[in-house]
């Protein structure tokens, strides 16, 4: 992955900024996710009932895989690297969806495309589409925007 420049910025509007690595949900990972939100559904945490149910194993919560945004696609390329900035923030999420559903031992990826540079008062806000992508479908598995404040 290439560092942008903040003044940059607005030129890579509609282009891909970052590709994570795939990334694996194990069951470990979603009993984690479960034990830290209080969602014990069977759907994510009870294999045997899960192999019965509409899935045919268990799934990852909608949540833990918007949840690799914040951390597991970032460490693994999936966000835009901005050179020469004090610091970036979250600012927060619009239009998030959950498109198929994960079922464990899946793979995971983020691909993120930049879609808007607005200038502020001592920062840029961006905002970023990333498009969840599930190994072997064709649907990804979730997309949402992320806003950030990129102080300069």
């Amino acid at each position: 992955m290439t560092t942008l420049k903040a003044a940059e910025l607005p030129q890579h509007i509609g282009q891909e900024v970052a590709l994570s690595e795939w990334v694996e949900i194990t069951q470990e990972r979603i009993n984690a996710f479960a034990d830290a939100t209080g969602d014990h559904q069977f759907i994510h945490v009870d294999a045997e009932k899960a192999a019965a149910g509409p899935f045919g194993t268990t799934i990852a919560h909608g949540f833990l895989t918007l949840s690799l945004l914040a951390g597991e696609f970032m460490n693994r390329g999936g966000a835009p690297e901005i050179g020469g900035v004090q610091m970036t923030v979250n600012y927060g999420l619009n239009r998030v969806r959950f498109i198929a559903p994960v079922p464990v031992g899946s793979r995971l990826r983020n691909r993120a495309v930049l879609q808007e540079a607005q200038p502020g008062a001592g920062y840029i806000q961006i905002t970023v589409l990333n498009t969840i992508e599930l190994e072997g479908s064709e649907r990804p598995a979730a997309t949402a925007e992320s806003v950030f404040r990129v102080y300069l």
